[in-house]
């Protein structure tokens, strides 16, 4: 007799989040947009959460473009300061739920301080294997491209690796996130509908999906709504609507549980 399908069997391997509304949010309250970001770390935990108790492997947010250092020094700094207090505070936790961190992005500009608690938190949780948690912090998809270019000349002039043997698969071993499963699903909260320079080539196949809410706001039913529609397109893995709907009704169930 056939089992029946698990939630496991249609939920996204790699789940990337474009993490926008902060500022906004902070505003629609009166509040300065520094409030906004601590509110958004928050969203951060039940967003990990999530993921880590409904199987998704990969869970990849990015938290700091490359283009974000234009905004006021200030709103930079509270950025800055919130990540490492971020990172102190839930090392631990990440480890307990065998969650395994890794920044991906350019974190040379970033201060030592900073690099240090990345490192240490990184080491951790190295030998996690529960889930992938990737920060994209001084990320972009255009740099992700070129220091993967740069990284295959090098080895070409040094004799490790032929130009003819360049393809579309031999590249990619040089990018961000060679290591796990390109995303599935792609969700950008706070309305906008643009990629911003986020993980261009990882997600040359990923559904996207565009979510009003405003970042601050995104709880576990919000992520659920997400995984739901991806559940609903083309990807249905051989199963029909009703086993799609019985799955996230038993989804549902957990998150008002």
């Amino acid at each position: 007799m056939k089992q029946s399908p698990t939630i496991q069997q249609v939920m996204p391997k790699h789940v990337a989040i474009i993490m926008d509304g902060n500022g906004r949010w902070a505003k629609q309250q009166g509040k300065r947009r520094t409030f906004g970001h601590k509110k958004g770390a928050e969203a951060v935990r039940r967003a990990v959460s999530f993921a880590r108790r409904n199987g998704i492997q990969s869970l990849t947010l990015f938290a700091f473009s490359s283009e974000n250092w234009n905004r006021p020094a200030a709103e930079v700094s509270l950025l800055m300061e919130l990540f490492i207090n971020v990172l102190k505070k839930e090392a631990d936790k990440l480890k307990q739920n065998d969650i395994k961190l890794q920044v991906i992005g350019d974190k040379t500009q970033f201060s030592s301080r900073l690099r240090k608690h990345i490192e240490q938190t990184e080491e951790m949780t190295a030998e996690c294997r529960g889930m992938t948690l990737n920060i994209a912090a001084n990320y972009g998809g255009q740099w992700d491209i070129t220091q993967a270019t740069r990284k295959v000349a090098t080895a070409v002039a040094n004799n490790e690796l032929a130009a003819s043997d360049i393809t579309e698969r031999t590249f990619e071993r040089y990018l961000c996130l060679a290591d796990q499963a390109k995303p599935d699903l792609l969700i950008r909260t706070g309305g906008e509908q643009r990629v911003s320079n986020f993980l261009l080539w990882q997600i040359a196949y990923a559904e996207f999906y565009f979510s009003p809410i405003l970042w601050p706001d995104f709880d576990d039913q919000a992520f659920a709504s997400a995984v739901a529609e991806f559940a609903q397109r083309e990807r249905r893995y051989g199963l029909t609507s009703e086993q799609i709907t019985e799955l996230f009704e038993t989804m549902n169930a957990r998150v008002e549980d």
